[in-house]
């Protein structure tokens, strides 16, 4: 990789862990017991950074309210950022999304994290390995990563269905040909594991995030503005009414 590229991936990298990471914004309650535990899992693009750039997060909760499904968004992470009510109800803030992170450092955390929020019904994988092709980590790290944490996902409850992505790609002139060949890689590949990882009791969905994707839903180099908060949404809604327990 040339000198220009590399200084493309670095400044890249420095955007996606430091546009928005809030360890310390954590928040620890009693386990719920809703039916429907949503676990949105990855890194900024869960995490969002109102009013820089948009999660799908706030998106995806109006439109399941506005459907009067019974749900709960759960992780040990939340944000200060001011969401307008619905229907007399509050945003549900809980998520577990870290800016910057890769797909080790999530399985790293993932354990302790599921003993405090106990087990989710339904997983949101969001760009799985997106931080380690930014951060030009091997593609054969991520992948395994990604694996694992399925594991990890499903040995805490048998039954879990994880909707992992087929990430939406970044703006089109940071997509070297280096990071565009990693992406539609991990895009492909995203198929494979939801067919390898999905067993009798627990599914394992790919939804297909690039297809219809622009710039026009970017905020910056990759993360969405509103327009692309609502397209995410509306893709991850279209699964997840076919599979919430009513």
């Amino acid at each position: 990789m040339n000198y220009f590229k590399s200084f493309l991936f670095i400044g890249v990298s420095i955007l996606f862990i430091s546009a928005c990471s809030k360890d310390e914004d954590v928040s620890i309650g009693s386990q719920s017991n809703s039916i429907n535990k949503i676990l949105p899992l990855g890194a900024s693009r869960v995490e969002g950074a109102r009013p820089q750039y948009e999660s799908y997060r706030y998106e995806l909760w109006k439109d399941l309210t506005e459907n009067n499904w019974t749900f709960d968004f759960i992780g040990t992470q939340s944000d200060n950022a001011s969401y307008p009510s619905l229907a007399n109800e509050d945003f549900d803030i809980d998520h577990e999304g870290r800016g910057g992170w890769t797909s080790g450092q999530i399985l790293d955390g993932l354990n302790g994290w599921l003993s405090e929020t106990g087990s989710p019904d339904i997983v949101l994988l969001s760009s799985p390995g997106g931080n380690d092709a930014l951060e030009g980590l091997p593609y054969e790290d991520a992948v395994e990563n990604i694996n694992s944490i399925i594991d990890v996902l499903q040995a805490e409850n048998p039954y879990v269905t994880i909707i992992i992505e087929q990430m939406a790609p970044g703006r089109t002139d940071v997509m070297t040909p280096e990071l565009s060949s990693y992406f539609t890689q991990m895009q492909q590949e995203v198929l494979n594991i939801a067919t390898n990882q999905s067993t009798s009791t627990s599914q394992v969905l790919a939804v297909d995030m690039f297809t219809g994707f622009n710039d026009s839903m970017l905020a910056d180099d990759i993360h969405y503005n509103q327009s692309g908060a609502e397209f995410i949404a509306t893709r991850y809604y279209n699964e997840l009414e076919n599979i919430l327990a009513e």
